[in-house]
This record gives structure tokens, sequence and C-alpha cells, in this order.
């Protein structure tokens, strides 16, 4: 017994430890953090004269890989037309959602009329640029997007478990059943074919698992209490054609910053003010220790005036104050935000340019 009283007291005073360690850590760190909105360029960019849209689908399966493709869905329990349908869904979701674009003025989903040589759960070859140039003459659109591939695969589990089912005096007794349970993974592949610029000016891949599960006194029940799983795909693949038209405009994230809140008064006073939302109020008393003659808290005052030149919008002047703080006072936290900066700015350019289009 007083063995397990030494260990408990033990275990106590090295949480006890712990906490205090924790909460002088909390206490005595010298910055707090931020978030803010930023909005980035979108990660595809086509032409400044695209205009008219075509898109096509590779992914059903060519002749010569038909019989590969019926052997796969037998193995993974698939029905005859959930790939076909999945890719439909898939293509018509993405048409919805470019033609929701203002930029472009037509969106059309092209038949096939070529032979394109089709892909099988990956992506084929790149189409012919003569090949390109022929689907975009013949109907009229700048920018061909293509469905690469599309394909699911289902990998099917049992065990045996028990349901409640009413006897015949109605009272619901506990029998023997099958569970059943699907797991249905959606892969397919994207390109965007830019004739101007003769260049694929995208290629995405996106994968989405649905989950299924259903019970029944026997397999075949089992399946059937799940059978809303082709549903659930079609309503995923529709989610991914939404998504992936959504790769031509503009990213609103969240992002994080630190900024100093120790060293003087003013770095303290600054703190509650930032917190209060008086970001101004905080940056007036942070200039005021730009010429402190102790090299660390200016450094800190530079790095902060960055930070609240980044809030405004100024990346140039935020730029100018986190490379002082880091080449005239060696602070080498600036040094990585100075890269940030750079970078935000770079893409604030390329931002600029996709809306000049």
């Amino acid at each position: 017994m007083n063995g397990i009283k030494q260990q408990l007291n033990k275990n106590s005073n090295k949480l006890f430890r712990y906490l205090v360690i924790a909460l002088l850590f909390t206490s005595c760190s010298a910055t707090n953090q931020l978030t803010m909105g930023v909005v980035e360029p979108a990660p595809v960019s086509v032409s400044k004269t695209v205009t008219n849209i075509g898109i096509i689908n590779r992914s059903l399966p060519s002749e010569s890989n038909q019989s590969i493709d019926k052997i796969d869905q037998i193995l993974s329990a698939e029905g005859l037309n959930l790939d076909k349908k999945g890719g439909a869904a898939a293509i018509s979701s993405l048409a919805d959602r470019l033609r929701k674009n203002e930029t472009f003025n037509i969106v059309k989903i092209l038949d096939g009329g070529l032979d394109l040589q089709k892909g099988l759960g990956v992506f084929p070859a790149t189409i012919d640029w003569d090949v390109i140039e022929s689907l975009c003459e013949k109907n009229e659109v700048d920018v061909i997007f293509s469905l690469a591939f599309y394909d699911t695969d289902t990998k099917v589990s049992y065990k045996v478990t028990t349901m409640e089912v009413p006897n015949n005096l109605g009272i619901k007794v506990a029998v023997p059943a099958q569970e059943l349970s699907l797991q249905t993974l959606i892969k397919n592949g994207w390109r965007i074919y830019d004739l101007k610029s003769k260049q694929v000016v995208d290629k995405y891949t996106y994968q989405k698992t649905v989950s299924s599960t259903g019970r029944g006194i026997n397999p075949v029940k089992a399946f059937e209490a799940i059978m809303g799983r082709n549903e659930a795909v079609l309503q995923q693949s529709k989610n991914i054609g939404s998504s992936y038209g959504l790769r031509l405009l503009p990213i609103k994230r969240r992002v994080t910053r630190n900024y100093f809140v120790k060293g003087t008064d003013n770095f303290e006073l600054g703190k509650r003010r930032a917190q209060t939302g008086n970001w101004q109020g905080a940056a007036e008393l942070w200039e005021q220790e730009l010429s402190n003659t102790d090299q660390k808290i200016a450094g800190r005052a530079n790095y902060n005036m960055a930070i609240i030149n980044e809030i405004n919008g100024d990346l140039e002047k935020a730029i100018n104050y986190a490379s002082r703080s880091y080449t005239d006072y060696q602070n080498k936290d600036a040094l990585r935000y100075l890269k940030t900066l750079e970078y935000r700015l770079s893409q604030i350019a390329k931002l600029r340019q996709q809306a000049s289009r």
C-alpha cells in the first residue's frame, strides 16, 4: 500500500512540475499570434484570350481495355455502369461550375467524335496538339478540359453479427446476420490543354473514398441494405467536378503571424491594444522603439512594423522593415518572415495578372 502511495505522490509531483513549466513557457513567450485573411492566385491560369471552353471524357475504357475493365468490375463488385455514370456526373458538375465563371462565354461538353486512346485508372498519353486543334476548330472553343481517367475500386469485407427482426408475434428478437462493408475509392485525373500556348496548363488527380455498411440475414440482404452506395459515389463525383472548376478561381484562406509583445512597456501596452483590435494604436507604440539603443528591442520593433504594414496591405514597406530587422539588428525570425513576404508579393503580382484577363 505504501508503495502505491509513493508512486501516486511521485506521479502527482511530476504532473505539477509539467504544469508549472507549461505556465512559465506560456507566460514568458515573447510573441503573440494573429490570423489574417489573404487572397492567393488561382492554381491554374489560362491564356487571356480564352473565352470558350470544351470538355471531353477520355475516362471510358477503350475497346482494347474493355475485357480488363469488366474483370475489374467483377472483382470489385462494381455496378456495370457506375464508372460511366460517375465520370459523366463529374464532367456535368465541372461544366456547371465553369458556366458560373463570368470570364467564359461558352462551356460545351463535347461528343467523342475522334478516336482518342483512353485510360484505365491512370493518365493516358497526352493528346496530340493537331488533335486538340481539330477539336477546338470543330467546336469553336479555345481550351480543352479533359477527364483523363475515372475509376472506382471497391473493397468488400464481411463479418458475422446479429440484428433484431420481429418474430411471428411482432416481438423483436436477435438473429444471426451478415454485416457487409464497402470501401469505394474514386480515382480520377484531369488535364487542361491551352491551344494558344500549346501547353498542358494543369494535370491534377483526385482520390476520394466512399464508405458504406449494411446488415442482413444473408450477404444478399446485406448488399441490398447499402444500395445507396451508388448515389453516394455519384454525389462525390459531382463534388469532384465542381472542385476542379474552382482551380481557376483565386483562393481565400487564413494565415498566422507572430508579433513581439515583450521587451519594453510599449510592447506590453501594444499587446493589449492589439488584443482589442487597435492595431494602429499598437503600431504607434512600436514605432517609438525603432530608435531604441538596445539592438534586440529595435529589431523587434522593426519586425512588428513589418507586421502592421502587411495587415494594411503595404507589402513593399513590410519587406523594408523585415529586411532592416534582420540585416541591421540580426533578428533571425525576420529572415523567415522576409521570405514569406517576398513570396506573398510574387503571388499578388500573379493575382493581378490573372485579374487583368
